[in-house]
């Protein structure tokens, strides 16, 4: 893709315009539309972007495989640790009031925040994940 300066020009400019779109979405989804699982494909989508761009071994220097794998399981635990807590602090599974019991709005506010950012790492990971299965498949 070298033959295209202006392509790579513009993904560079607009990738980290992205990031951040993503990260818009994924922290004000509990108050507009949006959320982690939306945040979570605009994320991937952007690295996705920028592997079509300049290439595969550009991406993974990026976003390494090994990183993919271990925020698979680590966004699963988030979602799954927030609902055990709540359990512990004597509310049921996801009853996120129980986060705080001196201002249940409060703890509902800690417990979606939290289980969507889990829902987002885990999406994008695995987004990531087959992009990189498929891709090297294609590549090789």
């Amino acid at each position: 893709m070298s033959e295209h300066p202006v392509l790579r020009v513009v993904t560079r400019l607009m990738v980290p315009y992205i990031l951040l779109f993503a990260l818009y979405v994924q922290f004000h989804g509990d108050y507009g539309p949006g959320g982690g699982f939306q945040a979570g494909v605009i994320f991937s989508a952007g690295v996705i972007l920028y592997s079509l761009v300049f290439d595969l071994e550009a991406a993974r220097r990026a976003v390494p495989p090994r990183a993919v794998y271990v925020l698979m399981p680590l966004g699963l635990l988030l979602y799954a640790g927030t609902g055990i807590a709540d359990m512990f602090l004597g509310g049921e599974f996801l009853e996120y009031g129980a986060l705080d019991h001196h201002d249940p709005r409060h703890g509902q506010h800690l417990g979606i925040l939290l289980v969507e950012l889990g829902v987002g790492v885990t999406v994008s990971a695995v987004m990531l994940s087959i992009y990189y299965s498929f891709a090297e498949l294609v590549d090789s």
